[in-house]
């Protein structure tokens, strides 16, 4: 297991780390040298899936920044130069970035799986001088469009051997950082104020917008994210989510300024390495919860019947214990303003409860927290709503998830919830110096307490502005400094914000009922035939969805009813078939009906089955894996108008 020292005493490193105000740092490499200083010896970044393996310590780490800097300047990169970085988590992308930022050079960051003409795009848009590239493969798919752009250099992440070139300057990383040790850095005098980076927002449609985030935008991450916690150096932290994105870089530079060590792993091995490296802490999406999620509901149903109905038994009673608790605590998301008579039957309630609940632990939930190594001190969940399941399924088996809110506009953080007040279904309080305000939709006239609106944020972590483009400024920022979140949410009057839709994803019935299908498609989702669910009916009669089977769950359920359907081959014939139509129907209308604040409206009438899951690879899903609603809509025109025929 991972072992780690630090040069100076813990106790006085928080004690510099607090003193690190917003009046003391002016930009984030300006953290390196300090975490230097305070956490040398300690394990900084570790890549174990890299061949071969890379340890860096916070001492190494902030060398190679350096070096990597003065590389960029020996080869002619001037403050205030953007450069494109193109790829994806690795410790080299951290050095890459940093060693940008300490020069003064404003990078414009993406994967490398992105689109090429999306590549391209940001290149061209983000003025890039240089380009900074994953490895060779990458700059082969770019190379025959950068005759036409400004860009004279390309730097390689890997150590390849270099192709010749007659128009392009190319150097591979080990080159660069050799170069940076031959000549002396001069570090940029950098202010709040100046810009830091552009990241390019993985929008649902159309291409995307380079968000202007400043020195000053990044440190509100920084410094905010304390109001939550204060992670202790070599606390491990593993991370799987794109680096590129917002919410992973911020929470880097966080972890990493309070003398964390960083443990990359991916979607193959991330289950594994919750094992072996046991971190204390990790951001991820709904969709990674998901998946542990599901994980372990496939071994709970793998279990002989008697044993199964025994878990089914205690996970039940746990729920009831968990929902009467939060309800004392005054957590219940349903009601917020139970009264003291409500709170004391539900205190009642608790105390044969408990020691269900406490048994449950010793034989079950004890077992799942050891697969996540068994010391997270809790998860952070965001890019996404949380779906209620995963919410009562991690406080049942002990694992706290803190639910967040925020966007690439925002740096991305703007809410949190707190270990001490985890309202399970909200989106936490605000971080400091932010001010959420919600307006009417069509007036913009402030609402009060707990009514629904549209979702504005003021402070430290708004954007400057979207890069060449002051009209999509001026709209999604007003005078008096609001952003418009373009998301639907209310606020309670203990300061959480609940967010409950987008406001163009609300579906409009013919009735001229507003439909929010977020919540709608959460509860659906709690389905184990549902792997993944969208909801459709703009101007329709009724709400119809496009289902995604859960193919294993429902062959497991099949061969348990005796029924003689093979699923798993050749579904489609199968997926007509009435016994399954009936199953999904009865699916569907339970977990619609048992969501809280059901209406008539919420029913789901027509659905149809599609075998291609939403996702990266075929453009139905963003890179935080929100569905792409215009995408799907176009892709299954045909289907959603015969669904309504």
């Amino acid at each position: 297991m991972l072992k780690s020292s630090s040069v100076n005493s813990t106790n006085h490193a928080q004690a510099n780390l607090k003193h690190l105000d917003r009046a003391t740092i002016q930009s984030i490499p300006e953290i390196w040298a300090i975490a230097r200083t305070q956490f040398g010896d300690t394990i900084a970044l570790r890549d174990p899936h890299a061949q071969p393996e890379v340890v860096l310590t916070y001492a190494q780490l902030s060398e190679k920044i350096q070096q990597f800097g003065a590389g960029l300047q020996a080869l002619g990169i001037k403050t205030g130069d953007r450069v494109s970085l193109f790829a994806d988590n690795q410790p080299r992308w951290l050095i890459a970035d940093q060693g940008m930022m300490i020069i003064g050079v404003v990078n414009a960051v993406r994967g490398a799986q992105a689109d090429k003409e999306e590549l391209l795009y940001i290149l061209s848009h983000s003025d890039s001088v240089a380009l900074i590239v994953q490895d060779l493969a990458l700059l082969r798919k770019l190379s025959k469009d950068l005759d036409s752009l400004p860009v004279k250099l390309a730097i390689l992440l890997s150590d390849e051997q270099l192709p010749q070139t007659n128009n392009v300057k190319i150097l591979n990383f080990s080159q660069v950082i050799e170069l940076g040790t031959q000549h002396s850095l001069q570090p940029a005098q950098l202010q709040k104020k100046d810009l830091a980076t552009l990241m390019y927002t993985s929008g649902t449609s159309g291409m995307p917008k380079g968000v202007m985030l400043s020195h000053g935008n990044l440190l509100s991450q920084v410094f905010g994210a304390r109001a939550v916690v204060e992670p202790q150096p070599g606390e491990r932290v593993l991370s799987i989510l794109p680096v590129w994105h917002c919410y992973e870089r911020s929470f880097e530079y966080f972890t990493l300024a309070h003398g964390c060590t960083q443990i990359y792993t991916n979607i193959r091995t991330v289950k594994k390495d919750l094992k072996d490296f046991q971190p204390y802490y990790m951001v991820g999406v709904p969709r990674l919860w998901e998946s542990i999620y599901e994980g372990v509901q496939k071994q709970f149903r793998e279990q002989p019947a008697k044993k199964r109905k025994l878990i089914n038994f205690l996970l039940a009673q746990s729920q009831r214990y968990i929902l009467a608790r939060r309800i004392v605590q005054g957590l219940d998301l349903n009601n917020l303003h139970h009264s003291t008579l409500e709170k004391i039957w539900a205190g009642l309630q608790t105390i044969p409860l408990t020691l269900i609940h406490q048994v449950a632990d010793k034989l079950v939930y004890q077992q799942v927290r050891a697969a996540t190594g068994g010391q997270v001190k809790f998860l952070v969940s965001g890019g996404g709503s949380i779906a209620e399941h995963l919410e009562d399924f991690y406080e049942i088996v002990g694992i706290t998830i803190l639910g967040g809110y925020g966007l690439t506009e925002t740096s991305p953080i703007t809410h949190v919830r707190r270990t001490w007040r985890n309202l399970r279904g909200a989106d936490g309080q605000p971080l400091p110096n932010t001010e959420t305000q919600i307006v009417d939709l069509e007036t913009k006239a402030p609402l009060p307490p707990e009514t629904q609106g549209l979702v504005m944020i003021r402070g430290d972590q708004v954007m400057q502005g979207y890069y060449k483009n002051p009209e999509a400024t001026a709209k999604a920022i007003s005078p008096q400094g609001w952003f418009d979140t373009g998301d639907l949410g209310w606020v309670s009057k203990q300061n959480d914000l609940i967010i409950t839709g987008r406001a163009k994803d609300t579906i409009v019935l013919s009735n001229g009922e507003n439909i929010e299908p977020q919540p709608i498609e959460d509860a659906c989702l709690r389905s184990p035939y549902i792997a993944q669910i969208m909801l459709v009916g703009q101007d329709e009669r009724l709400l119809g969805a496009l289902i995604v089977p859960n193919l294993e769950a429902l062959q497991a359920w099949a061969d348990n009813q005796n029924l003689q359907l093979d699923l798993l081959p050749s579904p489609e014939t199968a997926l007509n078939s009435k016994v399954i139509q009936d199953l999904y129907r009865q699916e569907l209308t339970r977990e619609v009906q048992n969501r809280p604040g059901y209406r008539a409206d919420d029913r789901i009438g027509p659905f149809k089955f599609i075998l291609e899951p939403f996702s990266l690879e075929n453009g139905m899903m963003t890179q935080t894996l929100k569905i792409k609603r215009s995408v799907v809509m176009e892709r299954y025109h045909d289907i959603i108008n015969g669904m309504f025929a």
